[in-house]
């Protein structure tokens, strides 16, 4: 499966692509491949660290079942805008707790964005290094930080 290196704020990110997919967004790796998909998203990612885009269109390669229909959800949350993991069970006909697993469980943050999936009373979790304080940052970074207060 190729893989593709890049630095961004929050961390050394290392992107994977299989079948012209973006498969997967991880914190660390190593990797130098350069096929059309992981070019385009790391070109991508720079543009969303510096400010100049709010919206993603890459080929992702959505999970079957549950995860992948919150997944979709997700990617349907505007830029700068947050919803919570009861919304989205609501939303889904799914529990809470299935949606929070789903979210947790989000194999390309960032691009899928799980950031913006809060919790009824606070910030819920977030798996990248760093924890809540990553979600945090990207919540700022996207102007949503003043609905933490």
């Amino acid at each position: 499966m190729p893989d593709l290196s890049i630095d961004s704020p929050y961390g050394r990110l290392t992107l994977s692509e299989e079948d012209g997919q973006l498969t997967r967004v991880r914190w660390a790796g190593e990797g130098g491949d350069r096929t059309d998909v992981l070019t385009e998203a790391a070109a991508q990612l720079a543009d969303y660290f510096a400010g100049t885009r709010r919206t993603f269109d890459l080929p992702i390669a959505f999970r079957p079942g549950l995860q992948g229909e919150v997944m979709r959800a997700m990617c349907a949350i505007p830029f700068g805008e947050t919803r919570t993991y009861g919304d989205l069970a609501k939303d889904l006909g799914a529990p809470a707790q299935a949606i929070g697993q789903a979210c947790g469980g989000n194999p390309i943050p960032i691009i899928v964005p799980c950031h913006r999936i809060l919790g009824a009373s606070g910030l819920g979790g977030f798996s990248a290094p760093g924890g809540v304080e990553t979600k945090v940052a990207l919540l700022r970074h996207e102007g949503a930080a003043s609905l933490l207060i």
